[in-house]
């Protein structure tokens, strides 16, 4: 080898050995910077473990004083023995860092202290000493000690993060360091190779293609490397981006989320689930469930422990919409929950948790149960109203017949007594079948615009007298004047049904309140309650201080016969009859009850357009005429008893079946003053239709109605048309001569 060679392997030789040297310092360097970045990560777990070993304590002694269970002073006394090992544990972490000790050992006695008035409050709430925990709650030392400890271990959890950072940087930087010393002495490796072995034309070769070979490795090394680097880079970015979706959707979920570890502890918890169930983070849901009373969807069946969601998850079950009701034993209201849960699995695939998914459907359960109970009571009105005319047809026959034998039996007082029981008897059949009728929704309303505070001002001076004097009654009426659109006198009749039952409900006496207001009912409370239209309402309300009605009664209180008065002391009729009017009204009713403290029933009444109008004068008593009257009548037996009384009265009389006759006899020319026809009749055409076909051949023809049960022949909307007369069955003979009287001195006119 000739000198020059010599001196160039030396030299070459010398600088590998000082790159050999540096690279053996930076890799001592980079152990070293990897050893600190290690440090400081279990330093910032250190402050994690501390913080959340605090914030359980905080958890723990709020979960004592919502629930005043044990368990949770159980758990704050053991987690407040760990915190003082693990404050002492942090600070020899940081032993080399004397600002970090500084900011340690200042915030040591906070925290003891923070604790310490944790543990001072759970004691005086163990005792029950009401003094000391306000004495305590006074000072609000608490909050202000937590808020510094915490914002000192964040302070010192932020500096951490930034010494991981730039120990990282560092880390990084050698790192770049030594891989160029590690390339260059590759390079001079190859160099000398080639120096070397350049006396032999077929090593050279052969070191030459070696090298392209290496050079071409590397090149595909330094290419996967920038791609792999690229592509971590994006994997990160993706990660962040659907890490802060993920963190979003789930606090912004209707739904409550819980996560839970085998125990049953709660690791995770949304908004939603603090706000509906109560529970956050560090709870136990074992220790939860002796808070409240847990049943199946039926709100009747108890729920066992076995079925309960989170054993059942635990146990490796996946549920969609599990359905139970909670009644906490706090006296806070049911809810009614649909839960899905999905065990969680480790690595092994065994059960390390489960995560459980709760949606309220307290809302949608009672709007179901409002429009079943309104889709039935609806039901049992068509099936009375489907009755109520043959009765009613019945009981104009034996009310008026045993009218007149009651009358012709004077001498005969044996008799005449009986005669009045089968009267009295009859008088209370139709006063049922009116009842029916009303909830029914088939009587014909008279309603007009009337001035609500006034008519309730009057009716509660008629209350007083048959309320008694155990009964204190007392009004709270809207300022200005204000009016509704219904019939006044089914209002007094409502009323006096609603305070009566109030008056039986307050059997040592008590207080009833009469109150009227204006209100807006908006479309939240419409989709809450199906059958209400958005809009403003006059609204009354009846309330007592009475025992009260349970949910299961107050979900049957309007439907007819229900009662829970003793056999013989109610008929059940009058709330019934009291929804019924409202609802024909075009309003809604509302009940709201609690047992031991009272009722109260609110009625939303259309608002009337206007002034109030006057009430009508009552018209004097008339027997009788020598008028003609066309009776229209397919009872046979209502037909003979009615042309009877109006022959009595002096009336001369003409009968028909049916419309078909009726008309046969008027195209023939027969004379009257009066057609008296029933709404419901044979022949192809209803009483209305026929009136209104006679007054085309007959104008300005007087027409008097009578049904017992009313469709919407004359009655559109609940309502008897403008101009209309009616005698509803069953009638006695004085109303019938004084509507009959009425009718053929003008009062009823047929459609032009």
């Amino acid at each position: 080898m000739i000198p020059s060679q010599r001196v160039i392997l030396g030299a070459g030789l010398a600088i590998l050995l000082l790159i050999t040297a540096a690279s053996i310092g930076l890799d001592v360097k980079s152990r070293s910077d990897a050893a600190w970045v290690n440090h400081t990560v279990q330093v910032l777990k250190k402050i994690s473990d501390l913080q959340v070993l605090i914030r359980r304590a905080e958890s723990a002694a709020r979960g004592y004083e919502i629930y005043r269970n044990s368990s949770f002073s159980d758990e704050f006394q053991e987690v407040h023995a760990r915190i003082a090992p693990a404050l002492a544990d942090l600070k020899r972490s940081v032993n080399d860092n004397p600002d970090q000790i500084a900011l340690l050992e200042g915030m040591e006695p906070l925290a003891l202290r923070r604790l310490d008035i944790a543990a001072e409050a759970m004691r005086l709430r163990a005792t029950n000493d009401g003094a000391g925990i306000a004495a305590l709650q006074g000072k609000g030392e608490g909050r202000g000690l937590m808020d510094t400890v915490m914002g000192n271990l964040d302070h010192l959890s932020a500096e951490e993060e930034r010494l991981l950072t730039a120990r990282s940087q560092d880390s990084r930087r050698t790192g770049i360091v030594l891989l160029g010393i590690d390339v260059a002495g590759a390079l001079v490796i190859l160099l000398l190779v080639v120096m070397v072995m350049r006396e032999s034309q077929r090593t050279t070769v052969a070191l030459k293609s070696t090298l392209l070979e290496t050079t071409a490795a590397n090149q595909q090394l330094e290419a996967a490397v920038a791609e792999r680097t690229e592509h971590l880079v994006n994997a990160h970015d993706e990660l962040r981006v659907s890490i802060n979706v993920l963190q979003s959707t789930f606090h912004s979920m209707a739904e409550a989320v819980l996560v839970i570890d085998a125990e049953g502890n709660v690791l995770l918890s949304n908004p939603a689930a603090e706000r509906m169930l109560l529970h956050r983070a560090g709870m136990n849901l074992r220790n939860l469930r002796a808070l409240s009373d847990v049943f199946h969807g039926d709100g009747v069946t108890p729920l066992k422990s076995d079925e309960l969601p989170s054993v059942r998850v635990l146990r490796g079950d996946e549920f969609e919409d599990l359905e139970m009701i909670v009644r906490p034993h706090s006296g806070n209201s049911a809810r009614h929950l649909m839960i899905s849960g999905r065990p969680m699995r480790d690595g092994q695939g065994n059960i390390s948790g489960g995560v459980l998914v709760y949606h309220d459907a307290t809302s949608s359960r009672e709007t179901e149960r409002q429009l079943h109970q309104s889709q039935k009571l609806d039901a049992i009105g068509k099936l009375t109203g489907g009755v109520a005319h043959d009765f009613n047809n019945m009981l104009t026959v034996i009310s008026g017949n045993t009218e007149t034998l009651v009358a012709s039996l004077k001498e005969q007082p044996e008799l005449q007594r009986a005669a009045r029981l089968i009267d009295d008897a009859a008088g209370r059949c139709a006063e049922l079948i009116q009842h029916l009728l009303s909830f029914a929704r088939r009587q014909p309303l008279q309603p007009r615009n009337v001035d609500i505070n006034a008519a309730i001002a009057d009716i509660a001076k008629l209350l007083r007298p048959t309320l008694g004097e155990q009964i204190q009654i007392e009004t709270v009426l809207e300022q200005e004047p204000m009016t509704a659109h219904i019939d006044p006198s089914r209002l007094t009749n409502a009323v006096l049904n609603m305070a009566i039952n109030a008056r039986d409900a307050m059997a040592n006496g008590g207080k009833l309140l009469l109150e009227t207001h204006r209100v807006v009912l908006d479309e939240a409370y419409a989709k809450a309650n199906a059958d209400v239209r958005p809009g403003p309402y006059v609204m009354l309300a009846v309330s007592d201080t009475g025992t009260g009605m349970p949910l299961d009664v107050q979900e049957k209180a309007f439907e007819p016969f229900f009662t829970t008065k003793e056999v013989g002391k109610g008929s059940g009729l009058g709330l019934s009859m009291v929804y019924g009017f409202v609802k024909q009204s075009g309003g809604h009713i509302k009940i709201y009850s609690e047992q031991g403290h009272g009722t109260t029933i609110k009625l939303y009444l259309p608002p009337g357009e206007g002034a109030a109008e006057a009430t009508a004068a009552i018209a004097p008593q008339a027997e009788g005429g020598a008028e003609t009257i066309f009776v229209v009548e397919d009872d046979t037996l209502v037909r003979n008893f009615v042309t009877a009384q109006l022959q009595s009265l002096g009336y001369k009389t003409i009968a028909a079946g049916d419309s078909r006759a009726a008309l046969q006899l008027i195209e023939a020319g027969q004379a009257f003053d009066l057609l008296f026809t029933d709404v419901v009749i044979p022949g192809g055409m209803s009483g209305r239709e026929l009136a209104d076909e006679v007054a085309k051949r007959r104008p300005g023809l007087k027409v008097l109605y009578t049904s017992g049960y009313t469709d919407n022949a004359i009655v559109h909307h609940g309502k008897l048309d403008d101009g209309v007369m009616l005698l509803t069955k069953p009638y006695r003979r004085n109303q019938l001569a004084e509507m009959i009287r009425k009718a053929l001195n003008g009062g009823g006119m047929a459609a032009s």
